[in-house]
């Protein structure tokens, strides 16, 4: 992905560059590239999210996380399914930025 102006990738297409890029890290390690198998995706997330699985008191959580994103129930999460869970992630933390006292003014 290559922007239109002579500055380069803006920010917002270096951000996507780099989800396209993890996801080809860990997809296609079982085979096929355009999906994360179970194994896949509890590698990313020991990896990736390891803050998130490592505070985990429940074993279950992430093969839950995997059911509830298969939209399809295949068994493996393509890219748009992947980025339900990065949707999710960033709503989550933006609620998190927003609810402190000193974020953004409330609308009218």
């Amino acid at each position: 992905m290559s922007s239109k102006y002579a500055g380069g990738p803006t920010e917002t297409e270096r951000c996507i560059e780099s989800l396209l890029a993890v996801f080809q890290r860990y997809a296609g390690n079982d085979g096929d590239a355009c999906s994360l198998s179970k194994r896949e995706f509890l590698t990313f997330m020991n990896t990736e999210l390891a803050s998130f699985t490592k505070n985990q008191k429940d074993p279950g959580v992430v093969d839950r996380m995997m059911k509830k994103l298969d939209m399809n129930n295949d068994g493996k999460l393509d890219f748009s399914e992947f980025l339900n869970l990065i949707g999710g992630l960033a709503q989550a933390c933006h609620v998190q930025v927003v609810s402190s006292p000193t974020s953004c003014p409330p609308r009218k």
